[in-house]
This record gives C-alpha cells, structure tokens and sequence, in this order.
C-alpha cells in the first residue's frame, strides 16, 4: 500500500482519515493508557459520582459538567472523544475513537450503542499487512440514540433528532427527524 503522507505521524495519519498502523508504539501506549483509566473507571463504585466523572475528564478529549455515563463503557483511546454538557450514556456503550467523535449538549445515548469511527479496507491484502483508517463522527446537541443503535464511520446526526433503537446509521441524519431501521432512514420531522 502507497503511504500518503510518511513524514505524519500514524497518530497523525490516523486522525487524516488516512491509512494507518494500529500496532505503531505511540498508538498501542496511548491504548493501554485508555485501557488502565477504563478499568478503573469501570470498577469504581457507582454511587463515586464525582470520582467517576473525574477520571472520565481526565480520559476524553473534552467532557462537559453534569455528565454521567454508566458501566461498562469501552472506548479505544479516549482522547478523542469531545462532549458537552449533560451527555448520558447508558450501559454496556462502545466507542471506537480511532478518529474524532464529538458530541453535542444534552445528548442520550441508550444501553449498547456502538460508536464506531474505526473501518478496514475491502481489499484483502491491504487488512492482511495491517493498514486500516477511521473516519470521524459528529452527533449534534439534543440527540437522542436509541438502545443498540449502531453509528458507522463518517456520519454526522443532526442536533435535535432521535435515532429508534436497534437502527445501523450509515449515513448522515438530517436535524430534527426521526430516523430508523438497517439502513437507518427519516421517518418524519419532529417538533422543536
């Protein structure tokens, strides 16, 4: 595989939404980093509000006040995660943040979604030397995402819609509709 860029860092590259090397010694100290917080974060006790929303801070790339975000929470890096404001996360939420996920004010998100900005190549022999990419995914302020909802790479969800549990969203969700299904689609517009 031809290398865009090889002056770039794979962390570099990796945020460019260009091939990248996941087994680079930057990006596997980074991971085992974001692994260690994970598990500390995921055994303390639940009723530890502040220490939890502590070490979360301390993990993400941005987390605003009044946060909560329920065990078991998985994530590749953390760092690249960016949220506002009052952001629920329910249990059991993956978020694979090889590339960067922001996330709007007074967002909910249901028990095990699966964020995933993480995507290989459809070519064989480019996954067999090990080369994948990610792209970034944007959810707006007032979302609403549904119990098991998936969310691909590369998809923004408008502010203000809702995403119905179980629906795979493979592409971007206009503001203020209420989308679902595999391919999630609009179903209508809702109300401000």
């Amino acid at each position: 595989m031809r290398q865009s860029n090889p002056e770039k860092s794979m962390r570099e590259r990796m945020l460019a939404g260009e091939p990248y090397l996941a087994s680079d010694p930057e990006l596997v100290k980074m991971h085992l980093h974001a692994q260690q917080a994970l598990q500390k974060f995921n055994s303390s006790p639940p009723g530890a509000t502040q220490e939890r929303h502590d070490r979360l801070k301390d993990l993400f790339g941005a987390l605003g006040p009044n946060s909560e975000v329920k065990s078991t929470f998985r994530c590749d890096y953390g760092s690249h995660i960016f949220a506002g404001e009052r952001l629920f996360i329910n249990y059991d939420c993956v978020i694979l943040d090889c590339n960067h996920v922001r996330i709007g004010d007074r967002v909910l998100i249901g028990p095990k979604v699966q964020i995933y900005t993480a995507t290989h190549s459809l070519a064989p022999a480019v996954r067999k030397d090990g080369w994948e990419f990610a792209l970034p995914i944007e959810i707006g302020s007032d979302v609403w995402i549904g119990g098991g909802v998936i969310v691909c790479p590369h998809v923004t969800i408008g502010d203000g819609s809702t995403i119905g549990a179980g629906s795979v969203v493979t592409r971007n969700i206009p503001p203020k509709v209420f989308a679902a299904g595999n391919p999630c689609r609009v179903i209508r517009s809702v109300g401000s």
